[in-house]
């Protein structure tokens, strides 16, 4: 009998499976990536104040990504939820859990508060590549088709929504509004620059890129690429139309909260002279994009509440004024039928 002929059986056989499987797979390309794994919640964590700390699996970005919870107060009853970003080092320094007042303030009411973790110098928006230093980053998809279905589901959210975010995440919050129309009913943008592709814009959305290790060209190509117009909400502003729309910045010059007695400062004149300078700078930018942004809307006639205050810094006292101050405009939005 030729060898062609021949049943083979027990270890033989799956020697020469195992062979044939291997050149399939090499016939169907050496660096084919595997299929991902479904979005889902890994990990569940009770932690204090109520707080829920989730690991969820991000089909989009192929990774865990640590998201926070403060559940609504009856956690037995349909909630809103509000999202809130961090900025640009993603949460690792401050976030809006261990440098605001959220756990006491939102304690007592009906909506569910949830704080994504991750993608420091991202701008939390879907880059066109991987990055050999910040890796892949999927945070529209993330934000708006894959996170809020497991929250709804989770801690029994009603599919009304808002979203906020400062300095970094306050450019991301419109992006995202504008790139899943309906599913957010507010957005609150605090310290923010909503023109990216402008000259400015692309400095300082670069400089940020650059600062922690990546390449701008992998987020939105070249500046000339079509992509950064694209993501700019202050051309798109028209579209925002419909949206309880909250914005503010300060002038940069030194403000209420910019004293040694702030908690924050814990009577560190370094600390101090550091916020005033820098933090003073960078808000400085800040204000100059939301006067643009405010005349845009004013131009279009979109309905926004704008404000930028006499005196304040890149802060989290201020964000946090900022936050109770939206609420108050959100609240009614997110009840409404």
């Amino acid at each position: 009998m030729a060898i062609a002929e021949r049943t083979l059986r027990g270890p033989a056989a799956r020697l020469v499976a195992a062979v044939l499987l291997s050149c399939a797979l090499a016939s169907a390309g050496a660096n084919a990536e595997p299929p991902n794994e479904p979005t889902r919640v890994l990990n569940r964590t009770e932690g204090p104040g109520r707080q829920v700390e989730l690991t969820v699996h991000s089909a989009a970005m192929a990774r865990a990504v640590t998201v926070r919870v403060l559940p609504a107060a009856n956690p037995d009853a349909p909630a809103p939820t509000l999202y809130l970003l961090n900025g640009v080092d993603g949460g690792a320094d401050g976030n809006w859990f261990n440098r605001t007042d959220i756990g006491e303030f939102f304690g007592p009411r009906q909506v569910n508060v949830v704080v994504p973790f991750g993608g420091a110098g991202s701008w939390f928006t879907d880059w066109r590549a991987d990055d050999p230093a910040l890796g892949r980053q999927r945070w529209t998809t993330f934000l708006t088709r894959e996170l809020p279905p497991l929250v709804d589901a989770t801690f029994r959210g009603n599919g009304h929504n808002a979203i906020a975010g400062i300095s970094m995440g306050a450019t991301a919050v419109f992006q995202a509004a504008l790139a899943a129309p309906g599913l957010f009913r507010a957005v609150g943008s605090f310290s923010g620059c909503a023109s990216v592709s402008d000259p400015l814009g692309r400095t300082v959305v670069s400089g940020i890129i650059t600062g922690h290790g990546g390449d701008p060209n992998n987020m939105w190509g070249g500046p000339d690429n079509p992509l950064w117009a694209a993501n700019d909400p202050a051309l798109h502003a028209d579209k925002l139309r419909g949206l309880s729309l909250f914005v503010s910045a300060s002038t940069g010059s030194p403000g209420n909260h910019d004293t040694l007695d702030d908690p924050r400062i814990g009577g560190d004149p370094l600390t101090l002279a550091d916020r005033v300078v820098v933090g003073g700078a960078i808000e400085t930018i800040s204000a100059d994009c939301t006067r643009r942004l405010r005349d845009r809307l004013v131009e279009l006639r979109v309905p926004a509440t704008v404000t930028v205050r006499e005196g304040g810094t890149h802060a989290w006292p201020y964000w946090q004024d900022d936050l109770h101050a939206a609420w108050t405009q959100f609240e009614p939005v997110l009840a409404a039928p």
